[in-house]
C-alpha cells in the first residue's frame, strides 16, 4: 500500500487522506504499520467508495485482514440507516452469503487422538462431502428447501441433525427473521437441492485443532477451553444458493440505483435503498440464504459428531459458537448518544458483541461473544472475545481470518499441492483433499500472518485474544 495515502490516528488505526472537496464520510482502516504496508492499494479505493454511499452512519471500516474484493473490500464494514436513505448492497455482503465458522469444543485431548489420527482424517474426508460441485446425501424437494430457508438450523435439528442445545450458541439462535423464499430464483434453489450438508471448496475447510495456548484464562473458562483440548472448526456458507442470489441481485440492484438516481462510485457497489422494493427483495433472499448456511453448518456439525463417535463413542462435541462473516444484519447501535436501528454490512468481518450484550447466551454474557479468526491450514486460528469498545470502533465488528496476501493464481505459480501436503505432514498436520490444485491455492504462504492479524484486532479494541488453536487435521474440497 502507498502509505502516503493514509494518516495514522494511532499505532493501530489509520484514516484515508482525501481532498477537502471530496464527498462522503471517513474511511478508517485497522492494523499495524506492517499490515498496512502489505495491504493492496485497491483496499483504499474500495473502502473510500463505500464511504460515499447514501445513508452511511459513521465511517466505512476495513479490518486488519482486509484485501481486495468485489465492491466492498473483504474485511469491509459499513452501517446504513434506512430512515436516512440508507442502502443495501450485494457487494457489501458477498457472494458466499453467511459464510462462517461453526466451532465445536470436545471432551478430547490431543493425546486421545494420537492413535487414531490418520484413520480419523481419512474417515472425515470420506464422510464429509467436499469439493467443487460435490453433492451430499440429502436431495431435497423444493418445498423442503423453502422450509430450510425459513427455519435455518431449526430445520436441521427437527430432522435429527444435532439437538436444541446447539441453538443458544448459534448467531440469531440459528434462524434470522425476514427470509423470503419467494425472492429466491428457481435457478438458485435448483443449485442448492443437492448441496445441503456439503463443505464446498476454495478456502472452506473442516479442521481438527488443538488448543495450543490460552491468552485469557477467565474467558477461556467461560468458553469451556483448556490447553491440549481438541476443537473442530467448520468453515463454509450457503453454497450454490448464496452465490446465485448474489449474481441475480446485482442486476436488479443496479437497475434500482439507476432508476432512483443513486450515483455509484463503482458499479460493483450496485445497491438500492433498504426500504425500496428491490432492497426488500434482496434482503428477503439474503436472509433465506443465511438460514440455509446456518442449517448447512448444523448438518455438517452432526455429521462430524458421527465420525468422531466411531472412534470415541463417549466423546462430547458441543457447539462453542457459530458466527457468520458475510451478512447484512439489522442491529441497534449507539450513535452520538442515540440508539439507532441500522443495517450493518459485514463482508469478511465477524460480529463481535461485547460483555453484557442482551443477544449473547447467558454463559458468555459476562465475557463477550466468541469470535473466530480462521487461519490457513499450516499456521493456526484464534478464538477471541468481543469487546465493549468494538461498538464505537466498528459497530461491534472484528476480523474473520488471516486474509489473503496473494491471489490463487499467484499461489499456483509458487506451490505444488503434493509437495505442500508432504511438508505439512512432516510438521504434524494431516491434510486430506480431493484437489491438489485447491491445496496449492490455499498454501499457508498465500495468507497474511494470522498472529499479526489477531494482535492488531486486539490492539485496535475490536476483540481480545482468548486462545490459539493449532491445526492437526485439515479436510478441504
Amino acid at each position: 500500500m502507498d502509505m502516503s495515502r493514509i494518516e495514522a490516528i494511532n499505532d493501530w488505526s489509520w484514516r484515508v487522506k482525501r481532498a477537502s472537496t471530496a464527498a462522503g464520510a471517513e474511511a478508517i482502516l485497522y492494523g499495524d504499520r506492517e499490515l498496512m504496508a502489505a495491504m493492496d492499494d485497491k483496499v483504499i479505493e474500495q473502502i473510500s467508495n463505500v464511504a460515499q454511499l447514501p445513508g452511511l452512519v459513521g465511517a466505512a471500516y476495513a479490518m486488519p485482514d482486509a484485501h481486495w474484493g468485489y465492491g466492498f473490500p473483504i474485511g469491509g464494514v459499513a452501517a446504513f440507516d434506512p430512515a436516512r436513505g440508507g442502502i443495501v448492497s450485494a457487494g457489501g455482503v458477498g457472494f458466499d452469503i453467511s459464510c462462517g465458522i461453526r466451532c465445536l469444543r470436545t471432551s478430547l485431548t490431543f493425546n486421545d487422538l494420537v492413535p487414531h489420527l490418520p484413520r480419523l482424517a481419512d474417515r472425515l474426508l470420506r464422510d464429509i462431502p467436499a469439493g467443487v460441485g460435490i453433492e451430499g446425501k440429502l436431495h431435497l424437494a423444493r418445498s423442503d428447501l423453502d422450509d430450510i430457508m425459513r427455519e435455518g438450523a431449526g430445520w436441521a435439528i427437527r430432522h435429527r441433525y444435532g439437538d436444541l442445545a446447539d441453538l443458544p450458541f448459534i448467531e440469531e439462535r440459528g434462524c434470522v427473521p425476514g427470509a423470503d423464499p419467494m425472492a429466491v430464483s428457481p435457478h438458485a434453489k435448483q443449485r442448492q437441492r443437492g448441496e445441503m450438508g456439503t463443505l464446498g471448496s476454495g478456502n472452506h475447510y473442516l479442521e481438527v485443532q488443538m488448543v495450543d495456548r490460552i491468552d485469557d484464562e477467565r474467558t477461556a473458562a467461560a468458553f469451556g477451553l483448556s490447553t491440549g483440548q481438541i476443537v473442530v472448526s467448520i468453515h463454509c456458507g450457503s453454497r450454490g444458493l448464496g452465490h446465485q442470489i448474489g449474481t441475480d441481485y446485482l442486476v436488479s440492484l443496479a437497475k434500482a440505483a439507476g432508476r432512483l438516481g443513486i450515483v455509484l462510485p463503482d458499479r460493483e457497489l450496485a445497491c438500492a435503498p433498504i426500504e425500496s422494493p428491490e432492497g426488500q427483495q434482496y434482503l428477503g433472499a439474503m436472509n433465506a440464504a443465511t438460514n440455509v448456511a446456518l442449517a448447512n453448518r448444523q448438518i455438517l456439525a452432526a455429521m462430524t459428531r458421527r465420525v468422531f463417535a466411531h472412534f470415541f463413542p463417549h466423546a462430547r462435541l458441543e457447539t462453542l459458537f457459530d458466527v457468520s462473516h458475510n451478512t447484512c444484519k439489522v442491529e441497534e447501535h449507539d450513535v452520538a448518544g442515540h440508539r439507532r436501528r441500522l443495517y450493518v454490512h459485514r463482508k469478511g468481518a465477524t460480529r463481535a458483541f461485547g460483555p453484557g450484550h442482551p443477544d449473547l447466551p447467558d454463559r458468555y454474557r459476562d465475557v463477550g461473544q466468541p469470535v473466530i479468526i480462521g487461519g490457513s491450514m499450516g499456521t493456526g486460528s484464534y478464538v477471541l472475545a468481543g469487546t465493549t469498545a468494538s461498538e464505537e470502533r466498528a459497530f461491534s465488528s472484528a476480523s474473520h481470518g488471516a486474509g489473503r496476501l496473494m491471489s490463487r493464481h499467484q499461489a499456483l505459480r509458487q506451490w505444488r499441492g503434493r509437495e505442500l501436503i508432504d511438508q505439512l505432514r512432516e510438521r504434524g498436520i494431516l491434510v486430506r483433499t480431493h484437489s491438489m490444485r485447491g491445496a496449492a491455492e490455499e498454501a499457508p504462504g498465500a495468507y497474511k500472518d494470522v498472529d499479526a492479524v489477531a494482535r492488531a484486532t486486539e490492539r485496535a479494541g475490536l476483540a481480545r485474544r482468548v486462545a490459539f488453536l493449532r491445526p492437526k487435521i485439515c479436510v478441504k474440497g
